[in-house]
């Protein structure tokens, strides 16, 4: 019985990572390091911004770490102010409602950015429950993330389905035994497969997704 979906935000909701690869170009660069979209994809997309600044720049302390990663989110915010959900989504949302479905946002973005998104996309009422890394034990790929969601939602990982386009957030939600489908936004379909996605769609007008939905409504009608 499908109970909740569970979103991550940045790259599956909205596909930020244009944006956030741009901003850590234009960031770097004051250090004279370059980045391609290869070097993003393997070693920012869906980290938490700390560790991804104490791995390229070790020298920096943690006091300059932090202001580093709130110069570089206040410039994603200052880009970002266009950004639009991906296609599908408010059908997904609607559906969502129809069938009484639970909606959580689990994500590892910093918590401004997080309710900037939510103001900027339209959506500050529509989860139920909106998990943010930084306040739960440890971040994807940890699965405490998801684990904190399942909790505060009060159901089972199995009655829930998660929707990630990062290597790291399919583990944290594989790692949590919730199905996980891939957004294939700006990783290989391939690597998210190999992560634990049992399925990896380019957006919500997949008609894959809406198969499996709607399978998932028609089982329960059956065994009510």
């Amino acid at each position: 019985m499908l109970a909740a979906i569970l979103f991550d935000l940045d790259g599956t909701i909205a596909n930020t990572d244009p944006v956030h690869y741009i901003v850590w170009r234009e960031m770097l660069s004051k250090y004279g390091i370059e980045i391609d979209e290869g070097f993003y994809q393997t070693r920012m997309s869906g980290r938490l911004n700390p560790v991804i600044i104490q791995e390229i720049l070790p020298q920096l302390s943690p006091e300059a770490v932090m202001k580093f990663a709130e110069e570089k989110e206040a410039l994603f915010r200052q880009k970002a102010k266009d950004m639009q959900p991906l296609a599908g989504f408010w059908e997904l949302i609607a559906w969502t409602q129809k069938h009484q479905i639970k909606r959580a946002l689990v994500t590892n973005a910093p918590k401004l950015n997080v309710y900037f998104m939510l103001e900027v996309l339209g959506l500050k009422e529509t989860f139920d429950v909106v998990v943010i890394a930084e306040d739960c034990v440890a971040a994807k790929p940890d699965p405490a993330p998801y684990q904190v969601a399942l909790n505060k939602l009060g159901i089972t990982a199995e009655s829930a389905i998660a929707l990630e386009d990062s290597p790291s957030g399919i583990r944290s939600a594989v790692g949590a035994g919730v199905r996980t489908i891939g957004i294939a936004s700006t990783h290989d379909p391939k690597v998210l497969e190999e992560k634990g996605a049992f399925m990896v769609i380019p957006d919500f007008t997949d008609l894959q997704l809406w198969t499996l939905l709607n399978s998932e409504i028609e089982t329960e009608l059956v065994n009510a």
